[in-house]
């Protein structure tokens, strides 16, 4: 073989490389992702179990961790992928993000994490520990159940300028579905996954334009009166920005399809959530996962699984963070 031909072959094979690599990195669970359920059976047993309790803990203290620690994992997995990044904390990690900001929850995955040390030392990964516990929390707000594969391991790069492209509140279809493309999740994914707005709350400061400075006049036509009216108590003008409210409005704290019912009324709060309804291309998944045969339930849980394997760190990959909140 000439020494030109073998070059060529060496080139050809280091391409097919990176792009298996990089095929892996967003793979479809099972398909080389590198996570199974069970990963902790011989390891730490008693894994599942010490993060459950540790987020009923912090449950029965605040409800209103379930829909933070579901959020937290979204926006863990929609940047470098699901490695635990969102939880390392200091100057300009993806913490001090503005989309960041207002997440809750860091003290119960830190729980979790102290009694895992205890229980299990330098085994149980916190990007683990937050795919367990988005699970978690969707079952305490009365949602389904499902195995979550574990094995990953934790990430060693938390900036916020890699936090720039989450889906935001005043995203069309065209962008959230370019969004939740870039990490290789359908459109019916992406109408199931913000489902999860169920059991979620906003600032005022993420819909307000709607309320008061629409651009199509003072206010956006597609809310619902009623429901405007109450909008513009909660959120005056000129308030702050940072009181919450739910998304679900008159069902905000049970995981349920009431969320979708409520885009098909106008009562959708965030503009990303409304034209979910509005736009050809999802209404029609809208409208399936409202009806009374819905399979919302359990396509969330594969849709949750499908995202938890997003770009995940395994084997050599990554470390096992002794404190969730810094690196080795």
């Amino acid at each position: 073989m000439s020494l030109v031909r073998s070059v060529c072959l060496f080139i050809t094979f280091l391409s097919y490389l990176a792009i298996s690599v990089h095929g892996q990195a967003t793979a479809r669970p099972g398909a080389g992702s590198g996570t199974r359920v069970g990963f902790y059976s011989t390891t730490c047993p008693t894994a599942e179990t010490i993060v459950r309790n540790a987020v009923t803990a912090g449950f029965n203290s605040n409800p209103r961790i379930a829909p933070g620690i579901l959020r937290m994992h979204f926006h863990d997995c929609f940047v470098l992928g699901c490695d635990g990044s969102i939880l390392i904390s200091g100057a300009n990690t993806e913490q001090t993000a503005r989309s960041n900001v207002n997440l809750r929850g860091f003290d119960i995955i830190d729980n979790a994490k102290t009694q895992l040390e205890a229980a299990c030392p330098g085994v149980v990964s916190c990007a683990d520990i937050l795919a367990l516990a988005a699970r978690d929390s969707v079952v305490l707000t009365r949602g389904i159940s499902w195995q979550v594969p574990t094995g990953r391991r934790d990430g060693r790069v938390s900036l916020a300028s890699n936090a720039n492209n989450l889906p935001g509140a005043g995203d069309s279809v065209a962008v959230q579905q370019q969004k939740f493309s870039d990490v290789r999740l359908s459109t019916r994914e992406l109408v199931v996954l913000v489902g999860g707005h169920t059991i979620g709350q906003a600032g005022c400061g993420a819909f307000r334009n709607r309320l008061y400075n629409s651009t199509t006049g003072p206010a956006d036509p597609t809310i619902d009166p009623t429901l405007l009216a109450q909008l513009q108590t909660q959120c005056p003008q000129n308030g702050d920005a940072s009181v919450r409210v739910d998304l679900d409005t008159g069902s905000g704290t049970t995981f349920d399809t009431s969320y979708y019912n409520n885009l098909g009324r106008g009562r959708g709060v965030l503009q990303s959530d409304q034209v979910l309804w509005s736009d050809p291309a999802t209404r029609p998944i809208v409208q399936q996962l409202m009806s009374p045969r819905s399979t919302f339930n359990a396509e969330f849980a594969r849709a949750m699984v499908r995202m938890s394997n997003i770009g995940v760190l395994t084997g050599a990959n990554g470390e096992i963070r002794r404190v969730c909140s810094a690196i080795n």
